[in-house]
């Protein structure tokens, strides 16, 4: 019997789920954290995809400072949690599907995590509790 094609999409939407959680990358970036906050890094999820980590692919940056302009975020880049590709002051809008609201935040710092394609994944006020 073949596959519908719901069956054949559900099946493709499921194994991207799972290659999504495969790329993330260790860099042992979190390793000389404070284990609750490197706790609260690892066990960050997306809020329009539950399923999948802030972290994976993305940089963590720290961006204590934002301007809200309309509906929406525009967070700015104050510091840096990893590797660095994204200058200090860059202003990056945050679309409202990525606004983090249910993990608290206990950094410190606002964070946004922004893959290798400059997609902003996940952003955590600097406010957030």
């Amino acid at each position: 019997m073949q596959p519908t094609i719901v069956q054949a999409f559900l099946a493709a939407v499921w194994a991207l789920l799972i290659a999504a959680n495969a790329l993330a990358r260790d860099g042992k970036q979190w390793d000389a954290q404070d284990p609750r906050i490197k706790e609260w890094f690892e066990n960050l999820k997306q809020p329009d995809h539950p399923r999948v980590s802030c972290c994976g692919e993305a940089d963590a940056y720290e961006a204590d400072s934002f301007e809200v302009e309309g509906d929406h975020y525009v967070a700015i880049v104050t510091g840096h949690r990893a590797v660095t590709t994204i200058p200090l002051g860059s202003r990056i809008p945050v679309p409202r599907q990525k606004m983090k609201y249910d993990a608290g935040n206990p950094t410190g710092h606002g964070i946004i995590f922004i893959d290798s394609q400059r997609r902003v994944l996940c952003y955590v006020t600097p406010a957030a509790g």
